[in-house]
């Protein structure tokens, strides 16, 4: 699989996707798939890098830069204190407090 190209520039020779391909992604993601399912995967993958080389054809040269297909507007609001629970009723939710506050085992190390 060559995936050399960047999207400034166009690929001279086209891109596919092997079975071989299919089977080392499966292998990286622990997934054991019939043979029936890898050649099915191998020609999804191909038709879409063929739809995106067909993209990559397009003259875009006129077209403005964009970031969004539509404009992006923040919809949220301000933040305000509403009346809410005494912290004793909510702590009595809690499997775990500590200093008020629930306690919840650690994420990241």
């Amino acid at each position: 699989m060559n995936l050399a190209c960047t999207y400034k520039e166009r690929c001279e020779s086209s891109v596919s996707i092997t079975i071989k391909d299919v089977e080392h992604v499966a292998k990286l993601a622990r997934l054991d798939l019939s043979a029936e399912e890898k050649e099915q995967f191998t020609e999804q993958l191909n038709a879409i890098l063929k739809y995106a080389e067909q993209l990559g054809k397009l003259d875009t040269e006129h077209v403005e830069r964009t970031s969004h297909a539509m404009s992006v507007k923040n919809v949220t609001r301000e933040d305000e204190v509403r009346p809410s629970l005494p912290l004793d009723k909510v702590m009595l939710n809690a499997p775990e407090e500590e200093d008020g506050q629930f306690k919840v085992p650690a994420v990241m190390e």
